[in-house]
């Protein structure tokens, strides 16, 4: 009687496999660009924080609660509305160096997004 086993055929398809390691974001990146777009996104966030930091007053900074870059225009977030308006005062003069920073950027909004 025969018997059967159960396992890997011989010459049957293996996955190719590559030599040298890979970075864990490089390789999600690859499978799922939601989660690449994401990490953009979050390196915008930290650009702006960073940037307008440097250039506006530190009692404004510490207001600020995210940014948003999308498609030429920039959002600015903020914790209240009493701030959203001085730093929209603010950003009058910040225009042309914002701008500078990144040339795609043709306009700026400031929104109200209270902190957690």
């Amino acid at each position: 009687m025969r018997k059967f086993t159960r396992g890997h055929k011989q010459g049957g398809p293996t996955a190719p496999r590559s030599s040298a390691p890979r970075a864990i974001g490089e390789l999600l990146a690859r499978k799922t660009p939601t989660l690449a777009q994401l990490g953009a996104q979050r390196a915008g966030q930290t650009f702006w924080h960073g940037w307008l930091a440097a250039h506006l007053p530190d009692s404004l900074a510490t207001h600020l609660t995210g940014a948003v870059e999308r498609d030429g225009a920039l959002t600015l977030f903020v914790d209240s509305s009493a701030w959203a308006a001085r730093l929209r005062y603010a950003l009058r003069d910040l225009q042309p160096g914002i701008q500078a920073a990144r040339a795609g950027i043709v306009s700026v909004a400031v929104r109200v997004l209270p902190r957690p």
